[in-house]
């Protein structure tokens, strides 16, 4: 039985959705290539509607962390997003992991990608989160280059290990990652126990019961933090195409499809969300 720790009612916490195909995934990137993604159905402005409405069905409003290829081709689901009050914020342009560039080709992928997106939305995107959490300890350049870009603060850091990705290392609040800088990074949210973490968004919050994501919610609100939750479109989309992939590529991408609504549904309900520029004081649109 996990214990309960008393949350603190006033603290609004990050509610966050990063949109991508449902062939955009870490999982697949070794048995997809992106030349294929182009013929392949697009399931991205079903799956994000869906998620839409169950936002609109308790008025919680997140941020939408979107790839820029995505906004290119459907620039009217990305108008939709931020008319329904939603924040749009850059997820990077095709996924590239950051730990795969350098910091003049991370610069240029900023670029593109802010672009895109607020030509789709009509509204300034000062936020970003890294593709895969892929801002860590190879990259001490990368918090800087979004600073120098005029980003406010950005959610790439899972402070945890994982063999995908993670900084254990890092802080596990809100930290400034730049000297002189008001720019602010937010890892997203892990549950501790003694000197163990655990992940508790995207796929840890399908696989898992979901008292343990309300337990790290409250654990750090007890902490006076905000929790910073995230999850995918394609994770409420069941009927996606299967992939023959890795059996454990499988299994991390297509359990509980079916099951991951409903927990949304539920943990939206018994916490208070919204968007993370507003966490960081920025005003909403």
């Amino acid at each position: 039985m996990l214990p309960d720790p008393a949350p603190k009612p006033s603290i609004v916490n990050g509610l966050s959705v990063d949109v991508e195909e449902w062939f955009q995934v870490g999982a697949f990137e070794k048995v997809i290539a992106k030349a294929d993604w182009a013929s392949l159905a697009s399931r991205v402005e079903a799956n994000t509607a869906a998620v839409l409405d169950l936002f609109a069905e308790t008025g919680a409003k997140a941020t939408f962390f979107t790839l820029g290829w995505v906004a290119e081709r459907h620039p009217a689901l990305v108008r939709r997003i931020a008319e329904a009050g939603h924040e749009i914020a850059s997820h990077g342009w095709d996924h590239q992991r950051v730990f795969t560039m350098d910091a003049s080709s991370f610069r240029a992928d900023l670029l593109r990608t802010r672009t895109a997106l607020e030509d789709a939305s009509g509204t300034a995107v000062t936020g970003y989160r890294a593709p895969s959490f892929s801002i860590d300890n190879r990259t001490p350049w990368a918090h800087r280059v979004l600073a120098e870009e005029s980003y406010l603060y950005s959610s790439s850091v899972a402070p945890i290990r994982h063999d995908h990705y993670g900084w254990r290392e890092a802080p596990r609040f809100a930290f400034n990652p730049v000297a002189g800088s008001g720019f602010i990074e937010l890892p997203v949210t892990v549950a501790e126990f003694g000197s163990r973490r655990l992940a508790t968004g995207g796929g840890f919050f399908r696989l898992l019961p979901a008292k343990l994501t309300d337990f790290a919610v409250r654990q750090v609100n007890a902490q006076g933090e905000p929790a910073i939750f995230y999850f995918h479109p394609w994770e409420v989309d069941p009927g996606q195409p299967r992939v023959r992939a890795p059996i454990r590529s499988r299994l991390r991408h297509y359990s509980r499809l079916d099951a991951m609504a409903g927990k949304l549904r539920g943990l939206v309900g018994r916490h208070a969300w919204g968007r993370i520029d507003a966490i960081v004081g920025k005003p909403a649109a």
